[in-house]
């Protein structure tokens, strides 16, 4: 089966201004990259719908749903950005933007389900694991894979589900929206101490959170996913496998100070594609997080969807 690519012209629109680092340009840089390496062709291209206020809402309050409507619509009316926090801004169109990237993790996750294809892969933004049940921060305005994974769970009728985050940079929000939802385990490393300096201590036992220090290279976060991760994914045998694929944990980013390059991304995505294969039927959801560096970026990209299609 094949590997299906969800992205779309609208998530191109958010622009949160000249010299962000969550720049529209990154998912033009793999686009670029999946051409020139001939992966391209070996995906199946789709494009991401609109994700609706109630599919949203399985992840996020009504209340703050509703409230990011009204503010994002009202920016799109004046065409004015504004400011949520320091980090993130808003812009004329953030909110398509946003409903294309859920949108898109949800796709996914049906098509996944279905057996139309077998793993896919969503080069959407802004990105969502640092949006919580009810805030925005972090260039993050909905949780993208949270959605998808309570989308599996309360619509499309599985039991078990887990979420993989390599982001440098702790998924707080994630986090904040399924702890202590025994239907979800969330394994995650990221750089510590780090933006959002969160996730030393767990908030509930469904969390495998791995901080470690900065100029940590690959194979000792190898060795963390062998110890760590895979005896508790093991156990929990979850029936589909949801990645926040952050790569600024790549030593060129300097967003973070980790030390990871593409090999070790294909590594940890081969270990998560035989814990799919063994449990799942293979099953796997990957939505673009983080990656700044934008050469960096589109090879580290290249190395996970290689795996995922298995080319």
């Amino acid at each position: 089966m094949s590997t299906a690519f969800y992205t779309h012209a609208d998530c191109r629109l958010h622009d949160m201004g000249a010299g962000h680092p969550e720049c529209p340009q990154r998912l033009d840089a793999i686009n670029d990259q999946l051409l020139a390496s001939g992966i391209d062709m070996a995906l199946d291209h789709r494009e991401a719908p609109l994700a609706t206020l109630e599919q949203i809402e399985r992840a996020h309050t009504a209340h703050y749903v509703m409230q990011l409507k009204d503010f994002l619509e009202q920016i799109q009316a004046s065409g004015e950005p504004r400011h949520l926090d320091p980090d993130t801004v808003a812009c004329p169109g953030t909110w398509r933007a946003a409903l294309r990237s859920a949108g898109a993790a949800i796709a996914a996750t049906e098509a996944v389900v279905k057996g139309d294809v077998e793993n896919a892969f969503c080069s959407v933004r802004p990105p969502g694991h640092h949006a919580t049940r009810d805030e925005t921060m972090g260039f993050c305005f909905f949780n993208n894979v949270a959605i998808a994974a309570r989308h599996a769970l309360d619509v499309l009728g599985l039991e078990r589900v887990a979420i993989i985050d390599f982001d440098v940079h702790h998924g707080n929000g994630t986090e904040d929206i399924i702890a202590g939802d025994d239907r979800v385990l969330m394994c995650s490393f990221f750089q510590h101490p780090l933006y959002p300096n969160s996730g030393a201590v767990p908030k509930g036992e469904n969390m495998v959170n791995v901080p470690i220090p900065p100029y940590t290279r690959g194979m000792e976060v190898r060795e963390i996913i062998d110890v760590m991760w895979m005896p508790r994914l093991e156990d929990f045998r979850p029936q589909m496998i949801f990645i926040s694929a952050g790569f600024d944990a790549h030593r060129e980013d300097d967003l973070g100070q980790l030390g990871l390059v593409e090999a070790d991304y294909e590594w940890i995505t081969r270990r998560l594609k035989d814990v799919a294969d063994r449990h799942a039927k293979g099953r796997i959801v990957s939505v673009l997080e983080g990656g700044y560096v934008l050469s960096a970026l589109a090879r580290s990209v290249v190395a996970h969807v290689r795996v995922l299609a298995d080319v």
